[in-house]
């Protein structure tokens, strides 16, 4: 009884964290959910519109070693503190921005603040849960992810009647409240296993050039060109595809994002029941990754959709199988690289995946003003085969369990 109490208070403080998640996917993904709001006013095209997620992901990639750094010697309490103040206030700063370089600014700022998000996430599953629970920790995280997501669309109906700059205020607010928050739960329940001390500095940066974190980046690339359609281009493929009003997109576009949370649970139970069985936790991850890949191959379907109800249902079980597949990925460098150089070498993959967005995200805005939609899916779903692919050659001998068993 007393260890399942123990047990029980891990997960407690771990998806305390993971609210930093949603706040963190919100703030990022209410542009998104606005954007025909934001577009009219400042009289922006779509081409414009993807140059503000590309600000955003250069900033993020560009921050993201860095953040990956500071999480792994400054400590999560002090890096994330610091880390959540500062994309909150961004988010505070856009309520009141007037000119697209106003908005520019903001979301470079969000963007460097927001970089050390995911991998203080990793840090603290490194932390708190055990070797086996992790792909499902890392899907509670993008289930996070997705209700910030999801809880984007909401803010739809307070943009409408008070105007877009709301709710990026509000959300900004609730950032800043969510810091004490923590704090108080990570000194009433400590992590079980102690913060590994970091390598010396000399050695540290060493993992960036390892054959298995090469691997680990291309394989991300690769992948996530889905996950940041779904994420960013919603609303806006639902709008001039389908030729749903705003208001009668908010009725479709909270889907995506909650089916996804099941796919992030299914692509942990997978590896889950795969390691439980005996399996290396490198071969149970790539087997995910395999049948999230064969699976996600359904985004084919999607220019054939008659109305944007079928193609919600499409864009959904994409989404399902794209979340399946990452966060196996993201636990991955967990396994190889352990808790000391978690951060780092998880922050690897969110440049790769800023660097991904940031070249991706024009390309998809000219696509779609030329209304190129079919180029654009075959564009975001060919390389999940490649990148599953790629995750063979990381070898099951990578795997160094320098940590406590399950």
């Amino acid at each position: 009884m007393a260890r399942m109490r123990i047990d029980g208070l891990r997960w407690v403080a771990y998806m305390v964290f993971v609210v930093s998640s949603i706040l963190n996917y919100l703030d990022r993904q209410l542009i998104a959910a606005l954007a025909p709001l934001i577009m009219a006013e400042m009289h922006l095209t779509q081409a414009a519109f993807g140059l503000l997620i590309s600000v955003f992901s250069v900033a993020y990639a560009a921050s993201s070693l860095a953040a990956g750094w500071f999480i792994d010697r400054a400590g999560v309490n002090r890096a994330i503190s610091t880390a959540v103040a500062w994309w909150s206030l961004a988010g505070l700063c856009t309520s009141v921005a007037k000119s697209f370089a106003g908005l520019a600014a903001c979301r470079t700022a969000l963007g460097i603040g927001e970089s050390a998000g995911v991998p203080a996430v990793g840090k603290v599953n490194a932390m708190y849960l055990k070797p086996a629970e992790r792909a499902l920790g890392t899907a509670a995280n993008q289930i996070g992810l997705s209700l910030g997501a999801a809880s984007a669309a909401l803010w739809v109906g307070v943009a409408i009647a008070y105007g877009w700059r709301m709710p990026f205020l509000i959300t900004g607010l609730c950032g800043l409240l969510w810091i004490p928050l923590w704090l108080a739960v990570s000194r009433a329940i400590p992590p079980s296993e102690p913060p590994a001390r970091p390598p010396q500095r000399r050695s540290e940066w060493t993992i960036l050039g390892s054959r298995p974190l090469i691997l680990l980046v291309v394989a991300n690339v690769l992948w996530m060109g889905a996950y940041a359609l779904w994420s960013s281009w919603t609303t806006l493929y639902l709008t001039h595809v389908h030729h749903v009003s705003l208001l009668q997109s908010v009725s479709y576009i909270w889907i995506p994002p909650l089916v996804s949370n099941a796919g992030g649970f299914f692509g942990g139970w997978l590896s889950w029941r795969s390691i439980r069985g005996g399996a290396n936790p490198v071969t149970a991850r790539r087997r995910a990754v395999w049948v999230s890949a064969a699976g996600a191959l359904v985004t084919l379907a999607l220019p054939f959709a008659p109305d944007a109800g079928w193609a919600t249902a499409l864009i959904s079980a994409s989404f399902f199988f794209v979340l399946a597949g990452s966060v196996n990925i993201y636990a991955l460098p967990i396994d190889i690289f352990g808790a000391a150089r978690s951060g780092l070498a998880i922050s690897a993959l969110t440049c790769a995946f800023g660097v991904l967005q940031t070249a991706i995200s024009p390309v998809i805005g000219y696509l779609s003003d030329h209304r190129l939609y079919t180029q654009v899916i075959w564009l975001v779903t060919a390389p999940l085969i490649a990148s599953a692919l790629v995750l063979m050659g990381i070898k099951e001998e990578s795997f160094r369990s320098d940590r406590p068993p399950a």
